[in-house]
């Protein structure tokens, strides 16, 4: 088959699945518009945006991005069996609209919530069909339900455990809860590597690492695989499962995480997933001096990238 995806890829996760496809003997474009850089001319041009998108929830940008992907799909001149597009509410929906003469079949998955982000919903008529890994959209909006998946993550030179507990992510209103989790972790003498990316960076001295750029996933992988426990705090108005709690189940790392309906998931063991509550986290030493138990192969196949791919493409 001859397939496209079409993403905004900060990570680099979704190459994983160009693989994985060519692997299969797809033939493969991947469209990252993450490389695509959009800059505003002048500030009048700016506070334009802003009320376009405060009073018709249009985006330059995402028009921008739009028209730059549209030009990707003119040259490569080659009708496509499917586009998968991930992340598409960065998209202008009447360029998607027209991602449809460019292939026999448009697909979308979402791993974000409408309720967090309210532009899926303007996409979602635009495909010929919709994935989501949020099961409140799924049942609301009549989508199919798809988790992320398990990536391949290179083996580490390094052997040895470093740190107790890893998490990494971006400053946003979560900050607040990983402050009080710090907190816990540094009174309970638990040996951690909480890094924060933040573009401003102006905490020097803190109890977390602060990051301005972002790191090579490599690094991040190197992190993951000498953490004895990774740590998963998800966002206000999201149920679906983050990429940390596959990395743990890929790496066969304990994951301590906000998530509780991650309870409601056949892989579900509580030891080695704790669950922690918001507003009154608590994390029991106990929970670090038990092994990890194995999950059967059986039940991982279904979340690996191969049954991904193969539920998307039936």
């Amino acid at each position: 088959m001859k397939i496209t995806i079409i993403s905004y890829d900060n990570w680099g996760l979704n190459n994983n699945l160009k693989n994985a496809l060519e692997q299969n003997g797809h033939i493969v474009h991947h469209i990252n518009f993450f490389d695509f850089k959009h800059n505003y001319p002048n500030f009048q041009t700016k506070l334009y945006n802003f009320i376009l998108k405060t009073i018709f929830s249009k985006n330059i940008k995402n028009i921008y991005y739009g028209k730059e992907i549209l030009k990707k799909l003119e040259k490569n001149n080659e009708i496509q069996d499917i586009i998968l597009t991930i992340k598409g509410d960065f998209i202008d929906p009447k360029s998607i609209l027209e991602f449809k003469k460019f292939t026999q079949k448009s697909i979308a998955f979402f791993n974000d919530s409408i309720t967090r982000c309210p532009k899926i919903k303007h996409t979602i008529p635009n495909f010929d069909e919709v994935y989501s890994f949020e099961k409140d959209d799924c049942e609301k909006y009549n989508l199919k339900f798809l988790t992320n998946w398990i990536y391949p993550i290179p083996k580490s030179e390094q052997k040895k455990t470093n740190y107790q507990v890893f998490n990494i992510s971006s400053k946003d209103r979560r900050f607040s809860l990983i402050l009080k989790i710090v907190s816990i972790l540094k009174e309970k003498n638990i040996n951690y590597k909480i890094i924060v990316f933040d573009k401003k960076n102006k905490n020097q001295k803190s109890n977390i690492e602060y990051i301005s750029k972002q790191i090579p996933l490599t690094e991040v992988n190197d992190y993951l695989h000498t953490s004895q426990v990774l740590l998963d705090i998800n966002r206000k108005g999201q149920k679906g499962l983050t990429f940390r709690v596959f990395e743990s189940i890929g790496l066969q790392k304990k994951l301590i995480t906000t998530n509780a309906d991650i309870k409601n998931y056949d892989f579900y063991n509580p030891n080695n997933i704790l669950i922690i509550d918001e507003k009154k986290p608590n994390i029991s030493l106990d929970f670090f001096n038990t092994k990890y138990e194995k999950i059967s192969k059986e039940m991982l196949k279904n979340y690996t990238i191969k049954g991904w791919i193969n539920q998307v493409l039936n």
